[in-house]
């Protein structure tokens, strides 16, 4: 895949890491988080691979989660099957800016890093 095509693929999977179907299908959840992911959200807190499953697993049982609308979403490769995202995020009246880290391993791209900061 040329790095072009690497960056357009990553960023559909980050759109598709943000909708509803691929936030209550724990399945294909863990299939784009890496064993090794680290989040820091928004609100400052710290979230490993299992506890930010957990938390789309109560989020998806909760049903009120609302979309998340993603906007300015950019990417670009940083390094030979590594790319950095940022983008915007609005959600029942929070914005956040937010940055993704995505590594190519084991023959697919992995979300091995996100970071989200509130907006005013």
């Amino acid at each position: 895949m040329a790095p072009a095509d690497d960056v357009e693929e990553v960023l559909r999977l980050e759109r598709e890491l943000q909708s509803r179907a691929c936030r209550t299908d724990p399945v294909r959840a863990d299939e784009l988080l890496a064993d090794d992911f680290l989040e820091v959200g928004a609100s400052g807190r710290r979230w490993d691979r299992a506890s930010a499953l957990g938390l789309l697993r109560e989020e998806a049982a909760a049903h009120d989660a609302g979309e998340i609308e993603v906007l300015d979403l950019e990417g670009r490769a940083i390094a030979p099957g590594v790319v950095l995202v940022s983008w915007d995020s609005h959600r029942a009246g929070r914005r956040a800016r937010r940055t993704s880290l995505w590594c190519w391993r084991d023959g697919r791209w992995q979300q091995v890093h996100h970071q989200g900061t509130l907006l005013p």
